[in-house]
């Protein structure tokens, strides 16, 4: 039988941070969670626990690219809104700073996204990645590294426009 209380313990907050970090949007991110654990509890007879860890991510990955496609079909954003909200400068250095890298992250092909999300924030190893994404272990070993360099240079070029 299947500890479900220790399962949410132990991988909610990852996947969490996981699905906010592929969508850009924490709210969207809670859904996600909440549906990822429903969809694991409906399972539940067919889960590997082994792997469970890989197959929550899947799950969460899917569900972030579904809700993609179905916003998409509903509105474009204006990007030009901002939070008018004034803090301390610390705050807005550090804001601007994650809206450089969730911006980053968001210019790289989803699959590069999820496998260096998946590297860099859930630990991975690159046999997992490549599981969970269905490619090749070199294919997972490339998207991973590609996504570092684009992280990297972008992160640079803002270093030099300050």
């Amino acid at each position: 039988m299947i500890d479900f209380s220790g399962l949410y313990q132990a991988y909610a907050h990852d996947i969490h941070r996981f699905a906010t970090f592929l969508s850009g949007d924490p709210a969207l991110a809670d859904d996600v969670v909440s549906e990822t654990f429903i969809r694991l509890w409906n399972a539940r007879a067919r889960v590997d626990l082994t792997t469970v860890k890989s197959y929550l991510l899947t799950i969460a990955r899917n569900l972030v690219l579904h809700e993609r496609r179905y916003l998409r079909r509903l509105a474009i954003l204006d990007d030009r809104a901002t939070d008018a909200a004034p803090g301390p400068e610390e705050q807005l250095h550090s804001r601007r700073e994650l809206h450089t890298v969730l911006a980053a992250l968001q210019s790289l092909p989803e699959v590069d996204r999820a496998a260096v999300l998946m590297r860099a924030e859930e630990g991975m190893t690159y046999e997992e990645i490549a599981a969970a994404l269905g490619i090749s272990l070199a294919a997972a070993k490339v998207k991973v590294h590609r996504a570092r360099l684009k992280l990297a240079e972008v992160r640079k070029e803002k270093e030099a426009t300050r």
